[in-house]
């Protein structure tokens, strides 16, 4: 009677463990190359701020004089939308608390909201830089096109702006976050006996490449688990409304949303003063703790101005916000950041943990590292799959 060693070793298995196991291979395959695909582009992404400044480093920081004082900033609207032709009105500013930067001043209008592909949702989406001090323009930059705009576009839906290229972005996501958890299974150690922990925990790299490629699958696979849960849990938040309104209920501890205030900007009251200015000028003195300042102009009839104050220098998610009368600059409302629940504040930080900014620089180095080993994993696993594979067809009989 002849029985295979590979029979052997399954009959040791339970039933469960042998249908995660097949789960484990043929969801792998047939999401092995989205998972690729967002590792990459994940890890092209984690450092595209020091990278866009480390190339346009002349036009993002200005030399600040001894006596610093910025222009108006209504002037430097003005300056940014000259700058785009006349055409295009200005519609988000970011300046700056840090006196060496220059002020960043966009433009962005949606294209065919029915169009397949990004390019067409999108007219434009324009950036311009400018020195706060001169009113110098330093950059003008068309968004739209930017290099790691489309990385993002393609990490977010494989730049297609139907809800399909999410959906399956988001799917491909949900089946990677069933591979890491029975990966686990399947990695975790009878016993800590030191051959199992050193099987478990380390990579033989003296071995053959058929074990060193087997230990990269398994043990960096177990390094990065918790970090790449984290980046597919908060990708699944923007893939799917229903996982997002799980989240918030779960952490806000209830299913209502956050109440909203409607304020209006009174037609009827003006003053001599330019009021986007005078806004700005109230913003500064409310956002003393700000490293970031953020204003929206009024776009007509009872609009406000917006204006949000960001603490950290590239995090989003810590920030009051103020809505200021169009026509008076006058303050109609604020709601800061510890007035909110813990619902807003959880999905408030969804990107910043995403991109790792949330713990710094050593947090998005993790987030690069852990989007690398995580992009591998695929090919690791189906060279394992594929040795398997070939092995089968010359299967090793032991007669009893």
């Amino acid at each position: 009677m002849a029985l295979t060693k590979q029979n052997q070793k399954k009959s040791k298995k339970s039933r469960v463990r042998r249908i995660s196991d097949w789960l484990h291979l043929w969801l792998g395959i047939a999401s092995g190359l989205i998972v690729f695909h967002l590792g990459i582009t994940g890890c092209i992404f984690a450092f595209q701020k020091e990278i866009t400044e480390f190339i346009h480093r002349k036009e993002v920081f200005v030399e600040v004089p001894a006596k610093p004082q910025t222009v108006a900033l209504s002037t430097l609207k003005s300056t940014a939308e000259k700058a785009l032709g006349g055409k295009k009105k200005i519609s988000f500013i970011t300046t700056y608390k840090a006196p060496d930067r220059a002020w960043e001043f966009g433009t962005y209008k949606a294209g065919d909201p029915k169009a397949f592909w990004y390019f067409d949702s999108i007219d434009y989406y324009d950036l311009v830089l400018i020195n706060p001090y001169t009113g110098k323009v330093t950059l003008v930059a068309d968004h739209k096109y930017e290099f790691f705009s489309i990385v993002k576009m393609l990490h977010w839906s494989f730049l297609i702006n139907h809800p399909i290229g999410q959906q399956i972005i988001g799917w491909a996501t949900f089946i990677f976050v069933f591979l890491l958890i029975s990966g686990m299974v399947m990695w975790w150690p009878k016993n800590l006996k030191k051959s199992n922990f050193d099987k478990s925990f380390k990579v033989k790299w003296k071995a053959k490449f058929k074990r060193v490629n087997y230990d990269l699958h398994n043990v960096l696979g177990f390094y990065v688990m918790i970090i790449c849960l984290m980046l597919a849990l908060t990708g699944l938040v923007w893939a799917f409304q229903w996982f997002q309104a799980t989240v918030y209920v779960v952490a806000a501890r209830s299913t209502t949303p956050p109440a909203q205030v409607d304020v209006k900007s009174d037609s009827t009251k003006t003053i001599s003063a330019i009021p986007f200015d005078v806004a700005f000028a109230a913003a500064k003195q409310q956002f003393k703790d700000a490293d970031r300042i953020g204003m929206s102009p009024a776009e007509g009839g009872a609009a406000t101005i917006y204006a949000t104050g960001y603490r950290g220098d590239e995090t989003y998610w810590n920030y009051d916000m103020i809505q200021f009368d169009q026509y008076t600059g006058k303050l109609l409302h604020r709601k800061n950041q510890s007035e909110k629940n813990a619902g807003e504040v959880v999905i408030g930080m969804n990107y910043d943990i995403h991109v790792g900014a949330v713990l710094g620089l050593p947090g998005k180095i993790l987030a690069f590292f852990a989007s690398f080993i995580a992009a591998s994993l695929p090919i690791t696993g189906f060279i394992i799959w594929w040795g398997k594979k070939k092995k089968k067809k010359n299967p090793v009989t032991a007669d009893n």
